[in-house]
């Protein structure tokens, strides 16, 4: 080969490698990901979630249970959010029986307002489902996560299929445990994030199943009777506000001492109560009983694996303007 010919194939492949290092994080989530482009960002949805807080407590709930809804069916993109509105086409997966007693989206727009503000079209509603997310679970007195952001707004819902993905109050611990392997999460990031049952509460129509005709024998009998004080009779309005507290002790605080109902046989829902039966989570129940620090470790990294599922990143997507619908121009 002559010589200027080697140099030429030499530069070309060091521009090659040059090209595939700039690309290679290219439409990945990052750490600081507005650090340029809106350098007060985090700081806006924090300071937008804690007000919320301080004015009505459960939002901090709901945005736990955003995440949740949002990152176990397809990817963590907000479609959560969109609403169903004459000629988008849109069937809101808020719908589903799956999304019953979910509720504050409405606080989702203030946050979005206050980033418009500062960076228009820039913030998307997918980081600001993650990051209030995390920022709650700070106030409820659960561990500091550093999630990383870049995530996009998809344009669809996946409302048809929003039952495969989200498990039910009354799955089998298979079903369970199969849904979160799909997306990554172990074992041990299972019970863990199910621990977010330690605070927020439950609708009575998720319950009736439990207590009438008979109790479900897994269940304390006194605890029964507290749950039927507070859910007296089979009611078939599901639109009848009626509910438990998840934990009567620390309602608000994001702790283990889920676990150590479950061990009394008083987990409220079906589905928690098994986690203490089950052969594959019953030890890592125990653990997390007797050591909070564990079950936040846990949580923390079983969170994270959540808040990354399949995003949108790059060019996919959008950034929407209003969370609630898709952009149309």
């Amino acid at each position: 080969m002559a010589t200027g010919s080697f140099h030429h194939c030499s530069s070309s492949f060091v521009l090659l490698l040059f090209l595939l290092q700039l690309l290679s994080g290219y439409g990945e989530l990052q750490s600081n990901y507005y650090a340029e482009s809106c350098p007060n960002a985090e700081e806006i949805i924090k300071q937008e979630v804690a007000k919320l807080y301080d004015e009505h407590g459960n939002t901090a709930i709901s945005w736990i249970r955003n995440l949740f809804h949002d990152c176990m069916v397809q990817s963590c993109d907000a479609s959560l959010l969109l609403e169903s509105k004459h000629g988008n086409g849109i069937v809101s997966e808020q719908a589903s029986s799956r999304s019953f007693g979910m509720r504050n989206f409405k606080y989702v727009t203030k946050i979005k307002e206050a980033l418009e503000r500062e960076c228009p079209a820039t913030v998307s509603c997918a980081d600001i489902v993650a990051l209030s997310a995390r920022d709650s679970i700070v106030l409820l007195g659960g561990p500091r996560i550093e999630m990383r952001s870049g995530r996009r707004d998809g344009r669809e819902s996946y409302a048809a299929v929003v039952e495969e993905f989200i498990p039910n109050h009354n799955d089998s611990m298979v079903l369970v445990l199969s849904r979160f392997e799909s997306i990554g999460i172990d074992v041990e990031g299972t019970v863990a994030l199910l621990g977010a049952h330690s605070v927020g509460r439950v609708h009575c129509v998720n319950l009736y199943d439990r207590l009438y005709p008979t109790v479900d024998p897994t269940l304390d009998l006194d605890y029964a009777e507290y749950l039927k004080g507070r859910c007296p009779m089979p009611d078939p309005d599901p639109k009848k506000v009626r509910y438990a507290r998840n934990d009567k002790e620390t309602p608000m605080v994001l702790d283990n001492m889920y676990y150590k109902h479950l061990l009394t046989h008083m987990g409220l829902l079906l589905v928690d109560q098994q986690l203490a039966s089950y052969p594959t989570t019953a030890p890592f129940v125990e653990k997390m009983a007797s050591d909070n620090g564990y079950f936040q470790d846990q949580f923390a990294r079983a969170l994270l694996t959540l808040s990354e599922n399949n995003p949108l990143t790059g060019h996919d997507g959008e950034i929407r303007k209003d969370c609630r619908y898709i952009n149309t121009d």
